[in-house]
């Protein structure tokens, strides 16, 4: 193995899935300036996800339609001026 390739800031971080609330504790080098209380009773930095496999369609088998400033509508009203 080559000498001094990985990361030194390597600890433990606790990563969010804001849509749901699901967290788990895992090693990452990820840079964040939040940080949550742990299960464990200690501190640790906070990675927000805004999804997770816990929260994402594909896992879940529940496919979620999120309109977006009204994506959906508007796609609806061109079709509909080209018929």
């Amino acid at each position: 193995m080559k000498a001094d390739i990985h990361p030194k800031n390597y600890r433990p971080v606790v990563f969010k899935d804001m849509s749901n609330e699901y967290s788990f504790l895992t090693q990452s080098c990820a840079d964040t300036k939040d940080t949550i209380v742990w299960e464990d009773g200690n501190e640790y930095p906070l990675v927000k996800l805004e999804i997770s496999n816990t929260s994402h369609p594909f896992y879940t088998g529940k496919m979620k339609l999120v309109d977006t400033a009204g994506r959906v509508e508007k796609f609806r009203q061109r079709y509909a001026k080209k018929q």
